[in-house]
């Protein structure tokens, strides 16, 4: 019983440890570092009489636990928050059964934390991964004979430096649209790129994209962020002051501010120009990525006008060599 007991504080106050560390380090989060310490503490002292007894009955060479590999991996921090709080309620649980002294508001407490901690992670966590991302690729297969060029242009793209793709079909069947997304979303895997899709909810879940782009007259970003999750990605296109505002009111992770030039992937749609970029600049507080008509030659107007992140169609899924286009918007946007 005391090698149960030992082995399950250990478990638990190192997975505090672990989580403690994110808050206190990623999160900033003063708040929920104290409370994640406060706790690490209790478990301590509520097991501290014991601790001679528990050291006299550890016997780390003969578990045989310690030679059972962990199937488990972490990819992200949002995957070591879940892990470790897991780690933390299964052990709250084993010490529970074997010192019932031991009060179940330890274990409610952990319940709480975490569901805490997990939203402002969640949040930061999609902050971190789309502030570092500056040229995204928002996909056009028409100009392509066949699928299998179509995604040689996206591979190429991709390494390039496009960091953010996005699968846009308007004509694809819901069947053919998910083939296609699942060997889109195994490219940007290859390139650690972000995957989003276009419009589409449904089949963002059913890929497992990272997450959807909406437009204007496309689902509310809190139904969608209902449906796929707070860790999905959910952008937004915006034409105008008010529509970014709105955005950011309702919680999109990022925005597409244009069409900034006159471009046929949104015929009828009135460009607006490089002012709304210029007011941009100066006034959304979330990522956002100029799009619309943008292309090597006009590209340093754009920048010049305040962006630093750009999205582009065919200037790079049609580019005779998509990977060099790619590396030629990366040079111009860094001022090379």
């Amino acid at each position: 019983m005391h090698r149960i007991i030992d082995v399950n504080v250990n478990r638990a106050t190192e997975a505090l440890r672990v989580v403690e560390e994110v808050s206190r380090f990623v999160l900033e989060d003063e708040g929920i570092t104290t409370e994640l310490k406060n706790l690490r503490h209790e478990i301590i002292t509520a097991f501290g009489s014991q601790y001679s007894q528990l050291i006299e009955n550890r016997d780390t060479e003969g578990d045989v636990g310690t030679e059972i590999p962990n199937p488990s991996s972490r990819k992200s921090l949002i995957d070591i928050h879940k892990a470790n709080f897991k780690r933390l309620q299964q052990a709250l649980r084993v010490l529970s059964e074997f010192n019932p002294g031991l009060s179940d508001k330890i274990r409610y407490d952990s319940y709480i934390l975490e569901k805490k901690m997990y939203k402002e992670l969640t949040n930061k966590h999609k902050k971190y991964l789309l502030n570092d991302k500056k040229l995204y690729l928002v996909t056009d297969r028409s100009n392509f004979n066949n699928e299998d060029d179509f995604l040689n242009a996206v591979a190429s793209a991709l390494k390039g430096g496009v960091q953010i793709v996005q699968l846009r079909e308007k004509t694809a069947t819901a069947k053919e649209f998910i083939a296609l997304g699942k060997k889109v979303r195994e490219l940007c895997s290859l390139y650690d790129a972000i995957f989003i899709i276009n419009d589409r909810v449904d089949i963002a879940m059913a890929v497992q994209a990272d997450g959807v782009h909406l437009g204007q007259d496309d689902m509310d970003v809190a139904i969608a962020r209902n449906i796929l999750g707070s860790e999905a990605i959910i952008g937004l296109s915006t034409h105008c002051l008010e529509h970014a505002l709105q955005a950011v009111q309702a919680g999109a992770d990022y925005i597409g501010v244009g069409p900034v030039f006159t471009t046929p992937t949104k015929p009828g749609r009135q460009a607006v120009g490089l002012e709304y970029v210029r007011w941009a600049a100066d006034n959304v507080n979330i990522p956002w990525f100029a799009i619309g008509g943008i292309n090597p030659d006009n590209l340093n107007e754009v920048v010049q006008a305040g962006a630093f992140r750009v999205a582009a169609v065919r200037a790079i899924i049609n580019a005779e060599q998509p990977e060099q286009a790619a590396r030629r918007f990366l040079n111009i946007s860094q001022g090379g």
